[in-house]
């Protein structure tokens, strides 16, 4: 008996805001459960062609307009009325606090699966980060220079490429942080592109762990694309409750409440003496998750920003 194929559905969720709330919207979006965000920006595009960073032979610029399209990606099931309507009241407060959405419109349509690994494509292109690291779509050929580690990815529908500035902070960060023999907890993995930045890095031993189940799939499949598997092992946890062991570095680039939650479970789990390096923070937050640190006793070592968003170094804090 012949088999159909089956794709998981999708609701396409479409904000058009204004460049000022671009970061606000996906951060919102993301935080109601999108397993993966588009920023489409004439202006942010015109400035990766005119910056020679790609290779856009076939690219040309666009017109700029004062609207971002930020697209999202939602499961299409009985909480999509819910959310949507949750989407429309976080939009509407974010002029409470003085920040222009501009039209704030709402939108949506389903897609499947395949379609939205076809989206991916439109828009994830080979970009080197930091001083070492180049991040690369599967479907684009490179030749690396002497010196410089190469992650390949399809991010499929998980996030996490790169090109985001709360993944580009921690992978400059990783630049830094990552020793020969460490071993690393990635928190909130998503594509895994910082669990296998880590590993390429030098880390004998990362554990990469989402609560997201296609994520997980995913980055597994990143992983194997890299030839990662000795060093990197991916599954579901919630935060490091599935983790054992403890880590040099835990990295955690994902929304400000659960990082304040990650501090009040990571005894145990961190080496002492050991370090934190936490993103996905909006700017708005940062204080939040500075005072929490602080409470739980960390020590502040750094803080990076860039686009509205923060990265934070922690150290200490772990088994004492």
């Amino acid at each position: 008996m012949r088999k159909e194929r089956c794709f998981l559905q999708w609701a396409e969720v479409s904000v058009d805001t204004s460049h000022e709330a671009t970061d606000l919207v996906s951060e919102i979006l993301q935080e109601l459960g999108a397993a993966g965000v588009v920023i489409e920006d004439p202006a942010l595009l015109n400035e990766y062609i005119r910056s020679g960073l790609w290779d856009y032979t076939d690219l040309k610029e666009s017109e700029e307009t004062e609207v971002v399209r930020v697209k999202a990606y939602w499961a299409l099931d009985e909480e999509l009325e819910g959310k949507l309507q949750n989407l429309s009241e976080r939009l509407a407060s974010l002029a409470q606090h003085g920040i222009d959405k501009g039209a704030g419109a709402v939108s949506w349509k389903a897609v499947a699966d395949e379609d939205w690994a076809e989206t991916w494509k439109e828009f994830f292109h080979t970009e080197k980060i930091g001083a070492r690291t180049v991040i690369k779509p599967t479907w684009e050929e490179y030749e690396a220079e002497a010196g410089e580690i190469v992650a390949e990815l399809d991010p499929g529908a998980a996030f996490g490429t790169g090109q985001h500035a709360t993944t580009s902070l921690c992978i400059r960060a990783l630049e830094d942080l990552v020793r020969p023999g460490m071993t690393v907890f990635d928190v909130g993995t998503g594509s895994g592109v910082l669990a296998i930045v880590a590993a390429k890095l030098g880390a004998k031993r990362v554990e990469a762990v989402d609560f997201d189940p296609v994520a997980v799939r995913v980055a597994r499949e990143n992983v194997r694309q890299n030839g990662a598997e000795d060093v990197v092992r991916t599954e579901r946890s919630d935060l490091l409750k599935s983790v054992a062991g403890e880590a040099d570095l835990i990295i955690a680039n994902i929304i400000a409440d659960i990082i304040v939650r990650l501090f009040g479970e990571v005894k145990g789990s961190l080496a002492a003496g050991g370090t934190m390096l936490l993103s996905g923070i909006i700017e708005d937050r940062l204080a939040d998750v500075v005072e929490a640190a602080v409470r739980h006793g960390f020590s502040v070592a750094k803080i990076e920003q860039e686009k509205g968003w923060a990265a934070v170094i922690v150290k200490g804090g772990g088994a004492r």
